[in-house]
């Protein structure tokens, strides 16, 4: 791999990390291992660049992610794997003062959007958090445009029925 490539790959991990940080992390709630699967990505993004086609970085690099993220799961917890679950290690890096900074009803989402099974949490936190459109989320996550529209409006039920059984109430719901 030449220099160019390596500053490149050093480029995107400047302007991408802390999106792809917070991604992994909702995925799988546990702020060490997170970090190292993003630096995973990285790695594999670095092996890679020579086969990408240079068209949507953050895209590319997303899928990645959640690809590295998805074996990760895959090997280290099987079950939850199986169960379409990730896991919830809600003790990770959770000191009472980060506790405290994340508003009650930035808690009470965070936990419910934990509640969803994965494919409803992929499609929440690209779409909705992350901002990304419907081609691109598609891309993403290896499904056609269509099938993200529809789980998107599933999962955001889900989320809402989630978040009134835990009796949340909140008009913008």
């Amino acid at each position: 791999m030449n220099g160019k490539a390596k500053q490149q790959i050093n480029q995107w991990y400047h302007a991408y990390s802390q999106d792809l940080f917070q991604y992994i992390f909702y995925l799988i709630r546990d702020h060490d291992q997170a970090k190292d699967l993003l630096q995973d990505t990285f790695l594999k993004a670095y092996n890679k660049h020579d086969s990408f086609n240079q068209e949507n970085t953050k895209g590319w690099l997303f899928r990645i992610a959640r690809n590295v993220t998805i074996d990760y799961v895959r090997k280290h917890h099987p079950v939850s794997y199986l169960m379409d679950t990730l896991p919830a290690n809600q003790n990770s890096d959770n000191t009472p003062e980060k506790h405290l900074a994340l508003s009650e009803s930035e808690q009470e989402l965070y936990y419910a959007l934990g509640q969803l099974k994965r494919s409803y949490r992929d499609v929440i936190v690209l779409r909705k958090i992350k901002d990304f459109t419907v081609s691109e989320t598609a891309e993403i996550l290896g499904w056609k445009e269509q099938k993200v529209r529809v789980t998107l409006s599933r999962a955001i039920q889900a989320l809402k029925q989630q978040l009134k059984k835990e009796g949340y109430q909140h008009e913008a719901l």
